[in-house]
């Protein structure tokens, strides 16, 4: 028997599962599966211990044994990240068990395979753009202002809204901007859905206009044969209830299926994560030597905020990159005998900018602290453009390579229109930044290159980027907005930019190995 243990980071294990007991073998295959939830943003930790169950035990359920009282065949430890980087996400995991006699070592006992699937019900999903024609006018100086809503029909005919349209303002023949639903939102292909006509009121109080009930796959035979269905009114009529057909129709003027690929997808198919590190060396830091510097590298070994924010992102990312060599560089020291630099390789090298491991970061960095003098402005036009050269040279060699900036600073930028210009024209790269701010600086004006409101950046020659490719966290949120960063409910948002990026076929690329 196998027990699954999640290992938290405090050390403490929580119990996942069992599997079943299979009796009589040195080689045993269990069908039992656990379910659990990946998290991106998360290092999970997973610890795996093998029993032999005694005979006497044989009728008894699983999870009513005592482990005590089974003999410790053996353990092995792995990051559920490192299960499913690999292609065909197994592993092959060595068992061992501590010697008694020998403290020190451990004894090696056998191997263990582990394999792990996505439990994914459905990954198509369905653009659909509709129309009506000959809408009822509702009302009474002006035309209606029609919208759609859509809602699947659950067990015991209650219903349950998924999605609406745009209001269209005075139109009795409106065209709605495309509307997506993803098939396991729905259910299935067959599962019937009811769109619901409205006119718009702003009392909140909708005039129905009309609706239909149709499966996705009478919407596909809709927009096969290119003719409408004609909506409907309930009416009552004494104790019944009968549905006025009225001359509005409904058309699917566009429909289109595809596969939305998970961050899972893109691993299994060879894309990697590379994790790349900037760090603020301005002199608002404060002396590195005096105890109030946000550098200050405490004797006890308590790391600052500079190598905490390191670690947290770090961890994580570390796993999904295979060589695990990091480009770091640091911003706004003057380096010995030099003048101020902007972007200078943090291991002290002229030829290379790479480390090894985040061991790697956190050696360069401390080292960094005794071989620069603190100094200024906080640019970091620089460092983004160096780090999108990186990115960029990825694309021209056709690699599967997702690039992920971390700048960790104490201040606002200096440079923001360059900073700006630096970022517009690296959104077309696979590359995203999240910034960290350390520190009590009022960061507000740090949110300006984050364009999580909707309003995406402008170079200085007026382009637009193609899409926002920064996420701003003050240090005490980072535990939380850093899963802003990487995950939603539905995938990651490095997946979701990646998807954008391949989909949009800017750069070629191999189909999906699935």
């Amino acid at each position: 028997m196998m027990v699954l243990y999640l290992r938290g980071k405090n050390g403490a294990l929580e119990e996942l599962g069992r599997t079943e007991v299979v009796l009589n073998s040195l080689n045993p295959t269990w069908i039992t599966k656990h379910n659990l939830m990946y998290q991106f943003e998360v290092v999970q930790f997973l610890v795996f211990r093998v029993y032999d169950v005694d005979t006497q035990f044989r009728n008894v359920d699983v999870k009513m044994l005592k482990l005590e009282e089974q003999q410790f065949l053996g353990e092995a430890a792995c990051a559920l990240s490192e299960i499913i980087t690999k292609s065909d996400r197994s592993l092959t995991l060595d068992l061992h068990r501590d010697d008694a006699t020998r403290p020190a070592h451990s004894q090696n006992c056998g191997k263990l395979l582990v394999r792990a699937e996505e439990c994914v019900n459905s990954k198509t999903s369905i653009e659909m753009t509709f129309r009506c024609s000959d809408l009822d006018n509702k009302d009474l100086f002006s035309k209606s202002d029609p919208f759609l809503l859509i809602s699947k029909v659950v067990e015991g005919g209650a219903q349950i809204p998924i999605c609406k349209t745009e209001v269209i303002k005075n139109d009795l023949n409106p065209i709605w901007k495309p509307v997506f639903l993803n098939i396991q939102q729905v259910g299935s292909k067959d599962s019937p859905l009811i769109i619901e006509c409205y006119n718009f009121n702003s009392n909140g109080k909708h005039d129905l206009m009309g609706k239909v009930q149709k499966s996705l796959a009478e919407l596909e035979k809709l927009y096969s044969g290119g003719h409408g269905e004609s909506l409907f009114l309930p009416t009552a009529a004494g104790q019944n209830y009968h549905n006025k057909v009225l001359k509005s129709q409904l058309f699917v003027e566009k429909l289109t299926e595809s596969v939305q690929h998970t961050f899972l997808d893109y691993l299994a198919a060879g894309f990697e994560l590379n994790f790349m590190v900037a760090i603020d060396f301005t002199a608002s830091n404060g002396n590195p030597r005096l105890p109030d510097s946000l550098h200050y590298i405490d004797p006890s070994g308590r790391p600052n905020a500079y190598q905490r924010a390191i670690l947290e992102v770090g961890e994580v990312l570390q796993f999904y990159d295979s060589d695990k060599r990091f480009p770091t560089w640091g911003f706004g020291a003057r380096p010995i005998d030099g003048p101020v630099s902007h972007c200078f390789n943090l291991n002290g090298s002229n030829n290379y900018c790479e480390v090894e491991g985040i061991q790697g970061i956190m050696t360069a960095y401390t080292s960094a602290l005794f071989n620069v003098s603190l100094a200024g402005p906080t640019l970091f036009g620089p460092v983004i453009s160096n780090a999108a050269f990186i990115a960029s040279q990825s694309v021209a060699s056709s690699a599967r390579k997702y690039f992920v900036l971390l700048i960790i600073t104490d201040g606002v930028v200096t440079d923001l229109q360059e900073t700006k210009d630096a970022l517009v024209k690296a959104s077309d790269l696979p590359f995203s930044i999240l910034i960290v701010g350390v520190g009590g600086a009022d960061f507000k004006e740090m949110e300006v290159l984050d364009a999580d409101k909707g309003e995406r950046l402008e170079s200085s020659s007026g382009r637009i980027a193609s899409r926002d490719i920064v996420q701003f966290v003050p240090f005490r949120d980072v535990q939380s907005r850093w899963r802003d960063f990487s995950s939603s409910s539905s995938s990651s948002r490095i997946t979701y930019a990646i998807f954008n990026v391949h989909a949009g076929k800017k750069y070629p690329t191999q189909s999906l190995v699935m």
